[in-house]
């Protein structure tokens, strides 16, 4: 199952390769069964579609109970048997396949399928789906899911059969099947079935105490995070900001404009505040409240050092005992990249052109400040205000004014018109379906073409308008992708996208930012990924099994796809007379992504070098900020900043050791979309969709993201693509050695 959010990935597309083993922070209070429900999949209607109406938490709870109850029934009923063929007391295993791996589909998949419902309804409508219930059905399917991978004849049957079929090369497994044995194999692996003895018994101990820490950490950010609040009564201070955003931070939404307002540090509140508060002592008072948090120098009680050095001993450890270098090497295993040295070698290309690029443009930009009237030099904090004004004042660029261009049904239209251009699909709307909220639409994807057949191959549901007190509130968060079923030998792949875009009102469809349009476009891109996949194995169909640095490629190839003119030209009119977008507001948005594109690049740059060094050294963490900050800012760091005591992502998150990873997928996906742009021709941009979609989007976790890509583009990937995009690619010269040693590249 996959669950996008913003970017990261809230909840795994796949089980936690280093998920702890015990349940922690509550008791399941809820009946493990639940009602009496005799139907094989309950939750789902005569159709095929979940009754979503019907979707109780006593009906989650009770098909997860069976389910996971049918799941690890089969996981031992599988044991008994090889463990009886290895003993000689019955029939040997002769088809892995047959015998292992389409058993554990079939209960696996309706349990998939009901975690996925769950799921939806937790994200779109938590009102019907609180977060504690929702927390039991997800333990509960997690550790049965788990089951099959902490098996150890399983492992060792299935580890046997990849040495046989490696020794016949290309005879016996297909590619596919042997993705799907290494999946397994290599879960188990790192789950610690090797591992026995006394190192087993340390082994988790350390998962139940590293769960422990990346638990606290998580939980004092937060409590630091809700502490801070600024009330600001000033409408001077405020004279800048947009009435949707004075709206969002007004103590009273209808007393907007009067106030007062209420400054927190959830980072969409910070990081607007500081792109749009023109007085400097209160963007240095939130920027210094937000980097100190959770350190030594505020409220002791919060401070998160001391779990930040728990948490990389532990992991430091952890990999040791299952045979690691280091928690990053450890890490490459489940990686496009495969190696510490590849990474740093694309982070160190990327940073070669991005340094002096950021250079330039922050010279530019304090001349222009100094042009507005601001005095002395620019800091870090007074960057984002100056970009935006930069970006208005010089490429009037105004996101505000550019909403009404944007509509969501014209939007949406033209999305699915480039899906049908590009990739060949249909996607058309059905009526009746059963849904959780009226906003909520339901898309059937059919193929196009002569020989296309009558039914759709998928479909997905979309509930795109925000709801207060009904859906997750995230305030950095825009949207999700949900896989809710995924596509198997006998199951349609089905999604749901589920965003918080401004509801229409008073006969005003919803408008969208350019920020909404770019969430819009990469959910669907990951959507497209889940649906569109051919592989015949749930447990390698769409994003499941693609390596974390891989799995957001497909998002921001429709990112970049949206950028090209003729798109924003065909997903844009004014929504009161359907006049086109004027030619200079095009040309403002296709100069927004390449606008300071270099010092953007060098702030990821920094995280993902810090990332890594941190579980590469034992260094202090201090220490390992201090030595890497000035490589890559030309701003003092503050001798208070503690920025890293509340990077939750790298910490308690699902990203440490691999947030380069964000950088990885932006590094491919431009390089993929690198052939779109070469092809100038519709029929040759259409060959290229095609190509995108047979590799891409249909091999999923079924093939190496590697080979996938080589099968598109036909060589390795390369930083240049990405460096171009963002407009900071100049060529340098080099003698004839270092020429050829490109050329070779």
């Amino acid at each position: 199952m996959a669950v996008s959010f913003c970017g990261k990935r809230l909840l795994l597309t796949r089980t936690s390769l280093f998920a702890h083993q015990r349940r922690h922070g509550y008791i399941v209070l809820v009946p493990e069964i639940g009602e009496d429900l005799p139907e094989k999949n309950p939750l789902s209607s005569a159709t095929g579609l979940p009754e979503f109406n019907n979707a109780t938490i006593e009906r989650c709870v009770g098909a997860i109970g069976q389910q996971a109850i049918a799941a690890e029934k089969s996981v031992r009923a599988i044991e008994e048997r090889l463990e009886q063929a290895a003993a000689g007391t019955g029939p040997p295993v002769t088809d892995v396949i047959k015998d292992i791996i389409l058993p554990l589909e079939a209960t696996g998949a309706p349990l998939e399928t009901t975690w996925g419902i769950a799921k939806t309804l937790y994200l779109g409508n938590s009102s019907r789906m609180p977060t504690k219930s929702y927390l039991t059905i997800h333990e509960r399917a997690r550790g049965a899911r788990r089951a099959k991978f902490n098996s150890v004849p399983i492992y060792r049957t299935l580890k046997a059969e990849l040495e046989v079929a490696r020794a016949k090369g290309e005879g016996g497994l297909s590619g596919e099947e042997r993705r799907l044995l290494q999946k397994y194999v290599l879960e188990a692996k790192l789950s610690g079935i090797e591992v026995d003895g006394s190192s087993k018994l340390e082994l988790n101990e350390i998962l139940e105490r590293l769960a422990q820490e990346r638990t606290r950490f998580a939980s004092k950010r937060d409590v630091a995070v809700k502490k801070y609040q600024q009330l600001i009564e000033d409408p001077a201070l405020m004279k800048e900001f947009p009435p949707t955003l004075l709206q969002s931070l007004a103590t009273d939404p209808s007393q907007a404009m009067k106030g007062p307002w209420k400054v927190t540090l959830q980072p969409a509140v910070a990081e607007r505040f500081l792109e749009y508060c023109g007085d400097r002592t209160h963007r240095w008072n939130l920027w210094q409240a937000d980097t100190r948090k959770c350190s030594i120098h505020t409220d002791k009680s919060l401070e998160n050092s001391s779990h930040l050095e728990s948490i990389r001993a532990l992991r430091k450890r952890q990999a040791k005992l299952l045979g690691y270098e280091s928690y990053v090497h450890m890490s490459m295993e489940t990686k496009m990249a495969g190696s510490v040295d590849a990474v740093r070698n694309a982070l160190e290309e990327l940073h070669r052109y991005a340094k002096p690029a950021a250079d330039g443009e922050l010279t530019a930009l304090e001349r222009f400040a100094g042009e507005q009237g601001f005095r002395g030099p620019l800091d870090i904090y007074d960057v984002p205000y100056w970009k935006r004004r930069h970006l208005a004042t010089v490429h009037q660029f105004d996101q505000e004014a550019l909403k009404d261009y944007f509509p969501l049904p014209r939007v949406l239209t033209g999305l699915f018109q480039l899906a049908e251009q590009l990739f060949g699909v249909r996607i058309a709307e059905r009526v009746g379906a059963d849904v959780w909220h009226e906003d909520v639409r339901f898309y059937d994807v059919y193929e196009t073409g002569a020989d296309a057949k009558q039914e759709p191959i998928a479909g997905f549901y979309t509930d795109f308008y925000s709801r207060e007190d009904e859906k997750l509130a995230v305030a950095d968060n825009a949207g999700w992708m949900v896989g809710i079923g995924s596509r198997s030998a006998t199951v349609r792949p089905l999604a749901a996208l589920i965003c918080n875009f401004p509801a229409p009102l008073y006969g005003k469809p919803s408008l969208l930012t350019l920020d909404d349009v770019q969430t819009l476009f990469n959910r669907f891109g990951k959507a497209l990924q889940h649906l569109l996949t051919t592989c015949r194995y749930s447990d390698v169909a769409g994003l499941s099994n693609v390596e974390w640095d891989a799995v957001e490629v497909s998002g921001h190839v429709l990112t970049h796809l949206l950028h090209d003119s003729a798109t924003i030209r065909a997903i844009s009119a004014h929504y009161t007379n359907e006049d086109p977008l004027p030619e200079p507001c095009v040309e403002a948005i296709q100069r927004r992504r390449t606008h300071l594109a270099g010092y953007r690049l060098c702030r990821e740059l920094y995280l993902a070098n810090l990332d890594l060094q941190l579980h590469l050294t034992s260094d202090y963490w201090l220490d390992v900020m201090r030595k890497l900050y000035p490589q890559f800012h030309p701003f003092p760091l503050d001798r208070k900043d503690a920025h890293p005591c509340s990077l939750v992502a790298i910490a308690s998150g699902d990203w440490g050791a691999a947030y380069y990873g964000h950088l990885w997928s932006r590094m491919i996906a431009a390089d993929v979309y690198s052939a779109f742009a070469e092809a100038k021709e519709p029929t040759a941009r259409q060959e290229v969709g095609r190509r995108f979609r047979d590799t891409f989007l249909a091999l999923g976790g079924g093939c190496h993201p590697g080979e996938v890509f080589r099968r598109f583009r036909g060589r390795d990937p390369s930083p240049t693509a990405l460096l171009q995009t963002l407009g900071i690619y100049k060529p340098q010269t080099v003698g004839a050695a270092g020429k050829e040693q490109q050329e070779q590249q």
